[in-house]
Order: structure tokens, then C-alpha cells, then sequence
């Protein structure tokens, strides 16, 4: 696979694909602008080097039509800010008027293509489609991991038609601090596995099983583990399912001789409420009338305990609700347990990374990954499609 390093793009118009899918306020200004600014070293080196740039990205799901509060200009304007120059916008990212924009481009300059999701053809990897973006250039440069799990047309289908083609540098990074977490860690590794549903992270605890020296479970999921284990866990949002496969790989991780960490009390409530009255209880004593929506403080301490001697650890997944206050605490204390550990710390997916930020400690997380279902794709095990297509 090319590093940006090995292509020669002077005077090339270059077809960067990022992700640049940020929130936006009811004014339609743009509330977080980390994922413009993560790929802001690729587009500098481009620029820097004399591309004539192309930056397309999608918004949102407007599920490929035209949606007025989805378009890309507040990102482009957001990108203008950040590099200090003036950058175009172009009415669609196909299209006649567009392509006489590309063509008009000098080297150093750069337009933002608007939402490629406003074509029903890109989400279904549309070879014709891809034709026409691909018209637009000479280089395909691949700087957008959070999508890169996807077969779409800027990402896979693009790379039939453009022959000189490369990552980008948060693309290298990404795959680079995964392969740091997985393939040659650090030891002990230490999956932190969280959020709703052990049917969304299944292929992924089964992958990690063999490769891990432990795994903790917290979140919602772990309600269905305790079922797994007999227990009675109330009113608790379970997967009815899942509870075989969650006993198995608890079967599995005794197996392969990998600790397995389960909460020991919860924060229980009738409800998922800012004002909900709660109780700490241990999991062997949850009220039939309550739900579990947190790991309580000593499943915490279990947790940053286990956490201690970490070579390197993963994480994907809050331990509870920590949107809301009252059921915030136990995801805090394993945030701030990583910031402390002295070991390589990678975290991924979008709650992963809202709680990090909620907790204050993003900046002592050693990398924090801008992929939630790329990420996840990666713990399964998995290749991703565009990365694929890349090489």
C-alpha cells in the first residue's frame, strides 16, 4: 500500500476522500471540528507539495437525496479557517459544473465536493458512480478510516479507475497504532469492552479471546453475562438471544486462560432519569422492580485494579449510562484509570469517545481512534474493505 510519500502529486488533481461527517447546531455551525482538524497534516502535505486538491466527504444520512442542513460548506469553511486560505465548494461532487471547477483548480488550491451521499450510488459502491468521481482526477488519496469498513464507492469502487493511489497519514496512523495494540502488544493486554448489546461486540470478544490476557465487560452487555451466570438482574436491559453465546465465551475465556471481568454491585434504578433514585447493590441482590444502568464503585475498583499492570489496553464501550449523571461514575473511573496507566491505550467508537471527552482525560489516552465501526471491524478481526481495495 502507497504512503503519501510515494506517489508524485505536483501539478496532479488529487482525490482526497476524508471523513468529515461533524456535528452541527441547529445554525448549522459546526459544535466539534476534530475530525477536520485530525486530517489537516495530509492536506497541508498535499498542498505543500503542489496538488491541486479535491476534498470529498459525506454528512450525516440523507439517504441519497439532497438535504438542505446536510451540506458541506460549514466544513469548508471550517477548513478554510484552519489552513488560511480561501477554499471553493462545489454544487455537487459529479456533475458538469463540478468538473469544470476541478479543471479550473491550480496547484496549491483546494474545493470541497458536496455530501457524496446525496447519490443513492455511493452507499451502494455504484461502479458507474465511481467512474465519475474517479474522472474527476489523477491520484486517489484514501485519508478516511471511520468509513473504510464500508463498501462504497469512494472508497472501494474509486480505486478500479484511478491507478495512482495511497493512505493518507491518519489512515496509516490508525492502522498503525492497531497493529502497535493487537498484533505485537505489550503484555499484559487489556480489552475494556463496553455499551448496550453483546450482539454488536460478539465477533469481537471472540477475536480479542485470542489474543488478550484479559477482558473487562461493563455497559448494558454485561447485564447479559450475568444471565449467562444465573443471576437475576431485575428489570436490566438484556439480549434474550445472546444469553448462550455470552456464557460460552465466559467457557472460552476460562479456556484460554484469560481473566474475565464482570461487574460485582451495580447502580440500580426504576428508570433512565437525571432525577432517578438509585442504590448500589451487589449483582446477587438486584431489586426485581430496578434496572442496572452503571458498574457500581467496588465492579470500579475491581476494574482499575485489573487495570493496574496493563502493558496495553483497548477500549471500546462505556461501562454504563454516562450521558446522565447519576450513572456516570463508573465509566469515569476506568477513564481516568487509562489516563493514569503507563500503557499504550487506544480507544475507539463514538459513546467511547463522548465519554472520554465527558471525563476530561482525552489528552492523556495515548490514541484515540476516529472509527467507531472501522474500529470495531479491526477487533473482530477483520480486514477492512477499502484498505483493501487500496492495495
Amino acid at each position: 500500500m502507497n504512503r503519501l510519500e510515494d506517489i508524485d502529486v505536483r501539478n496532479q488533481r488529487v482525490f482526497l476522500r476524508v471523513d468529515f461527517n461533524v456535528p452541527l447546531d441547529d445554525q448549522q455551525r459546526i459544535t466539534d471540528d476534530t475530525r477536520i482538524r485530525y486530517v489537516v497534516p495530509t492536506i497541508r502535505y498535499l498542498l505543500e507539495q503542489g496538488a491541486r486538491l479535491i476534498v470529498a466527504s459525506h454528512l450525516g444520512r440523507p439517504k441519497g437525496k439532497p438535504h438542505p442542513t446536510l451540506r458541506l460548506r460549514p466544513a469548508a469553511e471550517r477548513l478554510g479557517e484552519i489552513l488560511q486560505q480561501d477554499v471553493q465548494t462545489a454544487p455537487d461532487c459529479i456533475g458538469e459544473a463540478t468538473e469544470r471547477q476541478v479543471s479550473s483548480l491550480d496547484a496549491g488550491e483546494v474545493i470541497v465536493l458536496e455530501n457524496l451521499r446525496f447519490h443513492p450510488e455511493e452507499e451502494a459502491n455504484d461502479p458507474d458512480f465511481a467512474r465519475r468521481l474517479a474522472g474527476l482526477c489523477d491520484v486517489y488519496v484514501n485519508d478516511a478510516f471511520a468509513v473504510s469498513h464500508r463498501a462504497n464507492a469512494s472508497v472501494v469502487a474509486i480505486t478500479d479507475h484511478v491507478r495512482v493511489r495511497a493512505a493518507g497519514y491518519l489512515l496509516e496512523k490508525e492502522l498503525s497504532y492497531f497493529a502497535k495494540a493487537l498484533s505485537d502488544p505489550r503484555r499484559p493486554l487489556v480489552a475494556v469492552i463496553g455499551g448496550a448489546k453483546v450482539s454488536s461486540k460478539l465477533g469481537a470478544l471472540k477475536h480479542l479471546l485470542e489474543r488478550v490476557d484479559k477482558i473487562l465487560i461493563g455497559g448494558a452487555m454485561a447485564n447479559t453475562f450475568l444471565r449467562g451466570l444465573g443471576k437475576d438482574v431485575g428489570r436490566s436491559k438484556i439480549e434474550e438471544d445472546m444469553i448462550g453465546q455470552a456464557a460460552e465465551v465466559i467457557h472460552q475465556a476460562e479456556k484460554n486462560r484469560v481473566r474475565l471481568y464482570l461487574p460485582v454491585d451495580v447502580v440500580a434504578a426504576d428508570g433512565m432519569e437525571q432525577s432517578a433514585q438509585t442504590r448500589c447493590v451487589p449483582v446477587d441482590e438486584i431489586p426485581k422492580d430496578l434496572m442496572a444502568l452503571d458498574i457500581g464503585p467496588a465492579s470500579a475498583a475491581l476494574f482499575c485494579e485489573a487495570l493496574h499492570d496493563a502493558g496495553t489496553i483497548v477500549w471500546n464501550g462505556p461501562m454504563g449510562l454516562f450521558e446522565m449523571e447519576p450513572f456516570r461514575n463508573g465509566t469515569q473511573q476506568v477513564a481516568a484509570q487509562i489516563a493514569r496507566s503507563e500503557a499504550l491505550s487506544i480507544a475507539g467508537g463514538g459513546d467511547t469517545v463522548a465519554a472520554i471527552h465527558t471525563a476530561g482525560v482525552a489528552e492523556d489516552i495515548g490514541y484515540i481512534s476516529t472509527g467507531g465501526g472501522a474500529f470495531l471491524t479491526l477487533l473482530e478481526g477483520k480486514t477492512l474493505v477499502a484498505v483493501d481495495a487500496l492495495r
